[in-house]
């Protein structure tokens, strides 16, 4: 019985590891997030320690501490835009 339990708890763990791996193979890559500050704060990044980084809709974005993800996340689309203008006047 033993054997059969831990035989089963391998083969779930050997699925998890391969969907999990074909997935973020798949997935597509993310837009970098090009700016010098947090999106929020407008504090350069990395004078608080390492920026806060994770994903949204396809995008990187990189705040100055966890704390500006709260009002990263009140109004996600204002700050999606205020980064779009920043990257514009970086290309020029």
């Amino acid at each position: 019985m033993k054997k059969l339990t831990l035989f089963a708890s391998v083969a779930v763990v050997s699925g998890l590891v391969f969907a999990v791996t074909t997935r973020a193979a798949d997935s597509p890559k993310l837009k970098p997030y090009t700016l010098k500050t947090c999106v929020v704060s407008d504090e350069k990044l990395g004078e608080m320690g390492d920026p806060y980084v994770f994903s949204h809709e396809g995008r990187e974005i990189k705040l100055c501490c966890k704390s500006c993800l709260k009002d990263f996340k009140k109004d996600s689309a204002k700050y999606i835009r205020k980064i779009e203008v920043a990257e514009k006047k970086q290309a020029k």
